[in-house]
């Protein structure tokens, strides 16, 4: 059972960073969500980190999957919620032991609520009891709401060496908590999205977030309604799977709604290809962070329309990189849709000032920041 992945991961064509003065590389134990889906944020970063690093003479890293793959005579716990989460536990436990005892510093990716408890928190106490330097790395938009309802949660927070966030909105967020968080924005690899500049926008809108309740998929659909009223051959992809799919399928049922594609998860070789045949991003999140289907638009000159939620103001600019209305409002999330599909020219102008932005995600920029993390 592969549960421990060894990786030294790559700079690209960039010139390292100075080496540590002893010129042996930080050994960095990464845990987080594992590779097998790539079909969420988290997952996707832990993969472009692994990626990056790769053969890079500063860093050599271990990575742990949270979610590790049972053994093959447990696999058919795998179909049963809640049972497969205790079942994983130990694997789990004993996995992160071992790689902790092989590294200098423990870089844990972190989500809100059950997450948290099931994968965060174990982790943090094998590094504690270890004695090794622990990063964690909290990647949720909910963060609010949840350290106002666990204890558990400010207790580990405010006792973990180095606290980072993709976002300045978190870094906000935590203040509130009395916590201090410094910030490494999220990776984009540009060698994956190709920019292409719309002259034209025909109205094919894609939504590219799981179905989950708060990314409010049910709103897009209510959006595109009104889109088709004014465009009868509109077409929606939605890219994704998730819990409320089966409501999102009723709704357009229910509102007899022609024009909507369910494309399932894309794989990550194949994400681009859609972003490129799309000509409008729309995305209806009621709370957020730092999406990186957003970025991923960015890439791809694919002008975005979307709620305020969270952290999105803090990288989109309204009527300047992209259009927001207010998380909720579908209706306005229609209007400015639609005023992207009368304008094409206010659409190629937003997506030209967006791509620019996506240079401060790219791996040249990010990875001194991370070296900068792990050496402190």
């Amino acid at each position: 059972m592969p549960d421990l992945i060894n990786a030294t991961l790559p700079n690209g064509n960039l010139p390292p960073v100075s080496s540590t003065p002893s010129g042996i590389p930080v050994r960095v134990a990464l845990v987080a969500p594992s590779l097998r889906r790539l079909i969420g944020g988290q997952e996707v970063q832990a993969a472009l980190l692994l990626k990056q690093w790769q053969d890079d003479p500063d860093i050599s890293m271990i990575f742990v999957p949270t979610d590790l793959e049972l053994p093959q005579w447990l696999r058919w716990i795998e179909a049963i919620p809640y049972v497969r989460t205790l079942a994983r536990l130990p694997f789990y436990l004993s996995s992160v032991w071992r790689a902790v005892g092989k590294s200098d510093v423990v870089h844990i990716f972190s989500a809100s609520y059950s997450s948290f408890l099931v994968a965060t928190a174990p982790a943090w106490v094998i590094a504690r009891v270890r004695r090794r330097k622990t990063v964690i790395n909290y990647r949720d938009g909910r963060a609010r709401d949840h350290l106002q309802r666990s204890r558990v949660a400010r207790l580990i927070l405010r006792h973990t060496r180095k606290l980072v966030t993709p976002s300045g909105y978190l870094v906000d967020v935590f203040k509130e908590f009395g916590m201090q968080a410094r910030i490494v924005p999220n990776v984009v690899d540009l060698r994956q999205f190709a920019y292409r500049r719309r002259t034209v926008l025909r109205p094919i809108l894609l939504c590219t977030r799981n179905f989950e309740a708060h990314y409010g998929v049910d709103l897009v659909i209510r959006a595109f309604m009104e889109v088709r009223k004014k465009f009868p051959d509109a077409l929606l992809w939605l890219v994704g799977k998730g819990p409320k799919e089966p409501a999102i399928r009723a709704l357009v049922r229910e509102l007899q709604l022609d024009g909507v594609e369910f494309l399932g998860p894309v794989p990550r070789d194949k994400i681009a290809r859609v972003y490129a045949d799309a000509y409008i991003f729309v995305n209806a999140s009621w709370e957020d962070n730092l999406p990186g289907s957003i970025l991923e638009a960015f890439a791809s000159g694919t002008p975005v329309v979307t709620t305020s939620a969270g952290g999105i103001p803090y990288m989109l600019k309204h009527e300047v990189t992209g259009l927001m209305c207010d998380p909720g409002d579908w209706r306005s999330l229609a209007n400015q849709t639609l005023r992207l599909l009368q304008d094409p020219t206010l659409g190629l102008c937003l997506a030209d000032a967006a791509v620019h932005e996506t240079s401060r995600y790219m791996w040249s920029n990010v990875r001194g920041q991370w070296i900068g993390v792990y050496r402190s």
